[in-house]
């Protein structure tokens, strides 16, 4: 009787450990949720270049948790659940209410559905995104990234903000950014994901001083770098699509006509 009780601790304790919570990968993912929040409340109170900043801050806190639970061995099932959950916050409905209340307040009906053209956008993102974890190539992300589309979306709130340009100066520029956002996460274009860098080997000099010149580079002017980079690889999925489809017509058998035969 005793063996039999004993036996049962045994078994529960590594059902125990597995629902546990790591706390490091999960201050990183609570970080990035708080600053999607914080993003909501400055957007309300009108200041951009607050909300459009704690967007970045997201970005780059979400970019360390998953990367710092693989390093450290701490990834859990709470912690993707948390995860997902954080990035909505932070790179759909957060976006979307920033960029609404900047510049599509006035636009009327147009404007929200605008903003929940984003905002479910980067649900549906998400929800694919979870259920093809283990088919999905790891080298591409299919469809444009929910960080990269709220960056886009801060980013061209922040310039407009730093070029003195009121919402509803850009309210139809800022519709077609938006959806364009939104559009591109839910498309099945390629982006480069770069899961494939390895940040525990060693890399030649020069990729450290290209890194230097980067954050150099973002620096000198924070908004218009950002703004360029995300719109950038934005368009980078449709480059490839359009690239990979040429290479596949280029490589596809021509039919003579029959007289050539």
């Amino acid at each position: 009787m005793l063996d039999f009780k004993h036996s049962k601790t045994e078994v529960a304790r590594p059902r125990m450990r597995d629902r546990g919570i790591y706390v490091l990968p999960n201050l990183f993912t609570i970080g990035a949720l708080f600053a999607g929040f914080y993003a909501i409340v400055q957007a309300m109170n009108y200041r951009w270049e607050h909300a459009a900043v704690a967007i970045f801050i997201a970005m780059v806190l979400d970019g360390l948790d998953g990367r710092v639970a693989r390093m450290t061995g701490t990834q859990s099932a709470f912690g993707a659940e948390l995860d997902s959950l954080s990035d909505m916050v932070s790179f759909g409905v957060a976006p979307a209410l920033i960029m609404y209340v900047f510049a599509l307040k006035g636009l009327g009906k147009f404007g929200w559905i605008a903003a929940f053209v984003y905002c479910s956008g980067a649900a549906l993102r998400l929800a694919r995104f979870n259920t093809q974890l283990e088919v999905a190539d790891k080298r591409f992300f299919q469809g444009l990234p929910s960080p990269a589309a709220a960056a886009l979306v801060a980013g061209f709130v922040w310039v407009m903000v730093e070029y003195g340009f009121t919402g509803a100066e850009v309210d139809w520029l800022a519709s077609a950014v938006i959806l364009f956002a939104g559009i591109s996460m839910v498309t099945n274009f390629k982006f480069y994901s770069g899961k494939e860098i390895n940040l525990r080997k060693s890399v030649p000099f020069f990729v450290v001083i290209l890194i230097v010149l980067f954050f150099i580079l973002v620096s000198t002017s924070p908004p218009e770098v950002l703004l360029l980079i995300f719109a950038l690889y934005g368009l980078s999925g449709y480059v490839y699509a359009a690239w990979s489809w040429r290479r596949r017509k280029e490589k596809a058998p021509r039919h003579l006509p029959e007289d050539e035969k």
